[in-house]
């Protein structure tokens, strides 16, 4: 490997980096240079001894689709407490129903961030991903017919297309707006692997 090649794969992990060290110094409660000093010396120890495979991560980053998605996210975290509170509230039985979720994105980052952003919203969490042909499995409440089901299986698409406008690659992109089949289409007509 070299200079050029371990200086990208150092720029591309620096995030990571820093969230350790964050992380550290949000464990201890203190935002102080010894917390930072320990906690770059955790990070170091960690990134070191625990070596994971590199997330490839796209380099790029659109602040206002960052906004857009930050912003959407505290509306539906106020719309989802709001309609499990309903559901707990009102009389009669609580309809449930488990939702597959095709994804559209063969990226293993973008489907991290699709699950956990739809497993914070209350109302929904997935119960199972299926990495291979890129499908969420939710558990959700309060889905009393199809379009409900629809309305959420949508929902969570949604957030895979804001997670790719505030992070994804430029051919990640080009793939959502060409209107790219799911990926688990794609496996089974024999495109894709």
């Amino acid at each position: 490997m070299d200079a050029r090649s371990r200086l990208t794969l150092l720029w591309r992990q620096l995030p990571f980096f820093l969230w350790l060290v964050i992380l550290w110094m949000l464990l201890w409660g203190q935002f102080t240079v010894l917390a930072f000093v320990t906690g770059v010396a955790v990070a170091i120890f960690v990134t070191t001894w625990f070596r994971l495979p590199p997330a490839q991560m796209s380099g790029r980053v659109n602040l206002w689709y960052g906004l857009v998605f930050v912003v959407t996210f505290v509306i539906e975290l106020v719309h989802g407490a709001l309609s499990v509170s309903w559901e707990v509230l009102r009389r009669g039985r609580t309809r449930a129903a488990i939702i597959r979720v095709p994804l559209r994105i063969d990226d293993d980052l973008i489907m991290t961030h699709t699950a956990v952003a739809s497993s914070l919203i209350p109302g929904s969490t997935v119960i199972e991903a299926d990495r291979e042909r890129r499908v969420l499995y939710l558990h959700a409440i309060g889905m009393r017919d199809m379009a409900a089901v629809e309305k959420q299986r949508h929902r969570v698409q949604r957030w895979e297309e804001r997670i790719v406008r505030a992070v994804g690659s430029r051919a990640q992109l080009r793939t959502l707006r060409e209107g790219a089949a799911p990926v688990a289409d794609l496996i089974d007509a024999g495109g894709a692997e």
